[in-house]
């Protein structure tokens, strides 16, 4: 009974925890390097768990690509966008606000690309949602639009647009994987952002990990704490029926991190940020409230 009331506090506390490692580990890896090789330890861990839990397989080429595809999206370029843009110098709360972006992205594309249609409400939350986010990230906005790509401009673009990959990811696991495994699908999606993410890493990075311990135990929080405790959490709570509740808890994912961050790195809680992330909370649970059947999202950060 305690497990089943600490669950959801706990997988809030554990999921935004990525936004903060990211920030930390890029003073001693390469991010995309330290996403690789995260990928790849993920991998493992969870084929040991599948075998420990005697988990099933997908037996069909279609269904391994379907998976393969999905980890890509869902993983490995939304990963890596994060993850190089905060190596970049986007700040982690910041970074954290903008991911409150993908389900409202989810809720627009889904008419289209699933058939999902929106409630009135929803679609006011829609536009309440994304009027927060503009809020929130309006100083950057507003340096991009006057020094062009100078100083943050491209790494906040490049945060946008893992989001729109995440968004992508999510509808096609949707349509795409309705029925298997979930471990061993996690095995395959961890393989997909892998393969998507070594080759980048080559092509933009030295493949800088200097190996201290503070490096050991990012990389170590990462996939213990984050990919497979996050993820093992997710799944404790839809196993005993609270689907929507898991869901809306990824929802507070930007406000917890903006407050980590400003404790933790000393991140100014700037009033756009606090009146943007108010806005972006307001408007997705507007979209959530009506019982969506949209799937939560990636997961793990």
């Amino acid at each position: 009974m305690m497990l089943y009331r600490l669950a959801p506090a706990v997988f809030v506390l554990l999921w935004s925890t990525g936004w903060l490692v990211a920030k930390f580990a890029v003073a001693h890896a390469d991010p995309l390097t330290f996403m690789a090789a995260r990928h790849a330890l993920a991998a493992i861990a969870f084929t040991a768990l599948c075998l420990a839990a005697g988990a099933t397989w997908p037996r069909s080429k279609r269904a391994i690509g379907h998976a393969l595809v999905s980890g890509i999206f869902l993983h490995g370029l939304y990963l890596a966008g994060v993850w190089w843009a905060i190596g970049q110098g986007v700040p982690a709360g910041l970074s954290g606000i903008i991911a409150g972006l993908q389900p409202l992205l989810t809720a627009l594309a889904a008419p289209f690309l699933i058939g999902e249609r929106l409630r009135p409400l929803q679609k006011v939350g829609i536009v309440i949602g994304f009027a927060g986010i503009l809020i929130a990230i309006s100083p950057q906005l507003l340096d991009t639009l006057e020094q062009g790509l100078v100083g943050l401009g491209l790494p906040i673009m490049v945060n946008l647009v893992a989001m729109f990959s995440v968004t992508y990811g999510t509808l096609y696991q949707k349509r795409h994987l309705q029925q298997g495994d979930l471990l061993s699908i996690a095995v395959l999606q961890f393989v997909g952002a892998f393969i998507v993410t070594v080759p980048l890493a080559l092509i933009f990075e030295d493949l800088r990990f200097d190996w201290t311990g503070e490096a050991i135990f990012a990389m170590a929080w990462s996939v213990f704490g984050i990919s497979m405790g996050a993820v093992g959490l997710l799944l404790y709570l839809i196993r005993r029926g609270q689907v929507s509740r898991a869901a809306s808890l990824i929802y507070l994912m930007p406000p917890v991190v903006a407050i980590e961050a400003f404790f933790l790195f000393g991140e100014p809680l700037t009033l756009p940020m606090i009146v943007g992330t108010a806005i972006v909370v307001a408007g997705v649970y507007m979209v959530n409230r009506t019982g969506s059947s949209r799937p939560p999202g990636p997961l793990a950060t």
